[in-house]
């Protein structure tokens, strides 16, 4: 019996509740963790009508129904990384829609497990599609 498949990215309940709120004001959003030297490693939430997503971007999942992006140069270093997506309060980053409401997503990481990378599907590639 195969297995399910190993997830790449979560959410926490609190983030998700954010989330519905956020989405509830915007309509559909989209995660892309930034890389950027301002923003950390603040995975950054955006109107989805909004993000053009780039050809060298790759979709590692969905959290709360949303897709969740990375950039493929960025992936290459965290390949054997799951990241779960939190919220802290504080200031987030200046474009992410949660900035004003006084709290910020946060990722958590951890290396996967070797079971859990002996188990990775196909190896995640860019999408060349735009949300």
């Amino acid at each position: 019996m195969p297995s399910a498949p190993i997830e790449k990215v979560a959410i926490t309940d609190a983030a998700a509740a954010l989330v519905a709120e956020l989405a509830a004001a915007h309509g559909p959003l989209l995660f892309h963790q930034s890389g950027g030297c301002c923003d950390g490693s603040s995975p950054m939430c955006y109107p989805r009508a909004e993000f053009l997503v780039g050809d060298a971007d790759v979709l590692l999942g969905w959290v709360a129904g949303q897709p969740f992006y990375m950039s493929a140069a960025q992936y290459e270093y965290w390949r054997h990384t799951h990241l779960t997506v939190d919220v802290v309060p504080g200031r987030g980053g200046g474009f992410s829609v949660e900035a004003p409401t006084g709290k910020r997503f946060l990722i958590r990481s951890r290396v996967f497990t070797d079971l859990e990378a002996d188990s990775l599907a196909e190896e995640v590639v860019p999408t060349g599609r735009r949300h």
